[in-house]
This record gives structure tokens, C-alpha cells and sequence, in this order.
């Protein structure tokens, strides 16, 4: 059980991957947490002074509910390429061993959007997932709704349109639809400024707690930009004008379309299209902060320099394996 009013240990699974390891540089920054990271008995990762290294194997559940016995809450962030049945058989242990509260694997575009879960085979379990803890009904969850990370999207061709290498930018559309993103750094911030809420409220702001969120989605956000928004800022970090690149314009639901022809054909630019132009869509699926609202202010997260991050996503960029 928590101690107090307040969240003291919180274990992460997947605290080695890149948002994952941002969640616990923040959360040891805080000062108020102890970290324990949930990993297989495989794993090589290395984990910063202070962290609580559990190994588990998922074929063995009782090792789950032995690493998440005391735990005040679960942080859950994998990769796409991990077993589907991972993240329940974690929320199972979870309830099982009374942990409280679980951050499931949302950090995605706002997976409540109904008609764009529809279209977006990938955000589908998302919302199943949300379900599964509600209806186990030991646990409860906060959904941290981020869009795709900044850096993440810029640096993928079939993701942001835009090509550093070959100074080329496929706008969709206009070009001038505005998403809401996140950075990796900022997903870190709000994880850990989050579990530092305390559970039940606190003073005079009723809606600062933990309990006031409970089963619910809620948004953080970096920059909520267009396509244009993002050249604009790659102009400025490579010295480079307009008249240097090669811009192009295609629809987006004739893009959406392609690329599930391509998914159809085993092309992986396809899955790319699809994931990625859906949220480009112009009817407001992709700027939860102005549709939705955020937590920005109640977590007190900085305004972050849109150019800083434009550069990171080059250097990514440079080593992605992502095709398109």
C-alpha cells in the first residue's frame, strides 16, 4: 500500500527502452520514488544508480506477482514487437499482488477517438486493455494519451512527410493539419510529476490527486504543430530555405488508402502510412489539446524549444531503420 497519501514505489516495465528509461531518470529526479524496473531473465539492460532490478519470466506468472508485491504502481511501456498477452498477464499480476494503480501502454495519438481506433488496427488493444483493467476491478488506471513523440515521427519519412536526407516534404493535404506530440523528455516529466500527485486531494486544488483521474484518458503534449510547422522548424536548425527542398502535396485519405494496399502487399511503408497519416487527418482526431485539453498546467511541464528537438529527430534520423 501506498504510504500516506502519496505513491513512494513505482515499478516500470520496459525502463530500458527510450521512453521508458526517460520515465525513470524523472521519476529518481523527483526524489519522492523508489524505481524498480520489471525486466525478462534474459535482459542485458543496465539500469542508473537506484534502481531495483526485478527479473521475471512471463512463462512462470508467479514470478510476475513476486517482482510487483508492494508496489504502489505499475508504469507499462513496450515495444509493438512485444507478445500481445504480455501486457495482460502484467495487469493480472498486478491485481493480483495489489498494486493500486497502472499506467497501462497507451503513449499513443488519443486512442479515444472512436473512429480513428477504427482505422488504426494498432490502437485497438489499447482500448481493450483500459477495459480489462476496469472489469478486473483491483486495480485502476490513468491512460497517458502523448501523441507520437516528436522526435520519433520527424525522424521517419513515412511518418512526418518530411526526408532531411533527401530534402524532401510530402505534405498531406495542405500540409496544415496541427497534431498534438510529445517529446521523450516531456513523456519522462509527466510520468513522474503525475505519480508525485498525491492520491486523495491536498489543500485547495480538489482537482490535483490522483483519485480525481482515475480510469481515465488524459493528454500531455510538447508542440501541437502541422507539417508546415515542422519544415519551418527544419529550416531554421539546417540553415536551409524552401527553395533547397522538393515539396509535394497528396490527400491524405488517398495516402491512408495506399498504405493499406501496401500493408495488404507486405510492404512495411504501408504500416507506416497507415499509423501515421491517420492522425493527419482533418477532422481534429490529432490535436487532443485544443479537443481534449491537457494535464500541462496541473503537471506543471515546461514549454519545451520546438528547434532543439527538430535537431534531435535529424540525428535520429541518421540511424533509423524505418523505411519510407
Amino acid at each position: 500500500m501506498a504510504a500516506s497519501n502519496h505513491i513512494t514505489k513505482v515499478a516500470i516495465v520496459g525502463a530500458g527502452g527510450n521512453s521508458g528509461s526517460s520515465m525513470t531518470e524523472a521519476l529518481l529526479k523527483t526524489g519522492k520514488h523508489t524505481v524498480t524496473a520489471i525486466t525478462r531473465i534474459d535482459s542485458q539492460n543496465k539500469f542508473p544508480e537506484g534502481v531495483i532490478s526485478k527479473k521475471v519470466d512471463y512463462t512462470k506468472p508467479e514470478t510476475l506477482g513476486e517482482a510487483l508485491r508492494g508496489q504502489d504502481a505499475l508504469v507499462i511501456t513496450l515495444s509493438g514487437h512485444t507478445p500481445k498477452e504480455t501486457e495482460m498477464q502484467l495487469i493480472n499480476a498486478a491485481g493480483e499482488a495489489g498494486v493500486a494503480w497502472i499506467l497501462p501502454n497507451e503513449w499513443s495519438p488519443d486512442t479515444a477517438n472512436e473512429a480513428m481506433v477504427k482505422d488504426v488496427f494498432l490502437f485497438q488493444p489499447k482500448v481493450a486493455t483500459r477495459k480489462a483493467i476496469a472489469d478486473l476491478g483491483k486495480s485502476s488506471y490513468i491512460a497517458v494519451s502523448t501523441g507520437f513523440w516528436y522526435e520519433w515521427i520527424l525522424s521517419i519519412p513515412a511518418g512526418s512527410g518530411i526526408d532531411f536526407a533527401k530534402r524532401t516534404a510530402t505534405f498531406f493535404d495542405e500540409g496544415e493539419t496541427k497534431i498534438s506530440t510529445s517529446t521523450l523528455p516531456q513523456v519522462g516529466r509527466a510520468v513522474a510529476a503525475l505519480l508525485s500527485l498525491p492520491i486523495k486531494p491536498e489543500g485547495s486544488n480538489e482537482e490535483a490527486c490522483l483519485e480525481n483521474l482515475k480510469n481515465k484518458v488524459v493528454y500531455v503534449k510538447s508542440f501541437t504543430v502541422s507539417q508546415k510547422d515542422m519544415l519551418e522548424s527544419a529550416l531554421r536548425v539546417t540553415g536551409t530555405r524552401e527553395d533547397d527542398w522538393t515539396i509535394t502535396n497528396e490527400p491524405a485519405r488517398e495516402r491512408y488508402s495506399s498504405g493499406i494496399e501496401e500493408m495488404r502487399a507486405g510492404k512495411r511503408v504501408g504500416f507506416a502510412k497507415v499509423m501515421f497519416t491517420r492522425v493527419f487527418y482533418p477532422d481534429g482526431c490529432g490535436d487532443f489539446e485544443h479537443n481534449k485539453g491537457t494535464l500541462n498546467g496541473l503537471l506543471d511541464l515546461p514549454e519545451e524549444n520546438i528547434d532543439e528537438m527538430t535537431e534531435a529527430a535529424i540525428e535520429r534520423s541518421k540511424i533509423s531503420n524505418w523505411v519510407g
